[in-house]
Formats: structure tokens, C-alpha cells, sequence
């Protein structure tokens, strides 16, 4: 597997984790936040968004939006 396809691979499986995180996003919200979280705030910055930067802020914004259970005593 090249870096390409298991940062591909990871990009997926932590864009399900984000559905899972935030079902009130709808997939292009979803898109346009990873876009943003990555700086590319142009308008086109989700067509210019690199699978690297995109995984990278998937796993910003669910380390964001991911609630952590109290450890039991």
C-alpha cells in the first residue's frame, strides 16, 4: 500500500468517525469544515484541500468534537 492509499484510507475511516461525532452535519458541511480547519478559506478551498491536510484536520476537529467519558472510580 502506498502513503497516498493509507492516507486515503485513514482520511475515510476518520471522515466516518466525524459523521458519528456531528450527524447534524451533512457531508458538504463536513467538507467545507475540513476545508476550513485547514486554512483554505478561499472559495475553492476544498477543491485545493490535499488528502494529507484533509486528514489532519478531521482529526482536529474530532479531537474538538468528541466527548470523553468520565473514568469510572
Amino acid at each position: 500500500m502506498t502513503d497516498r492509499e493509507r492516507t486515503r484510507e485513514e482520511l475515510l475511516v476518520a471522515l466516518a468517525d466525524l459523521g458519528r461525532a456531528r450527524p447534524e452535519w451533512r457531508l458538504g458541511q463536513t467538507l467545507a469544515n475540513l476545508a476550513m480547519t485547514a486554512g483554505r478559506l478561499d472559495p475553492g478551498g476544498v477543491w485545493e484541500l490535499e488528502d494529507e491536510e484533509a486528514l489532519a484536520a478531521a482529526r482536529t476537529l474530532l479531537a474538538e468534537n468528541t466527548v470523553t467519558e468520565p473514568a469510572a472510580a
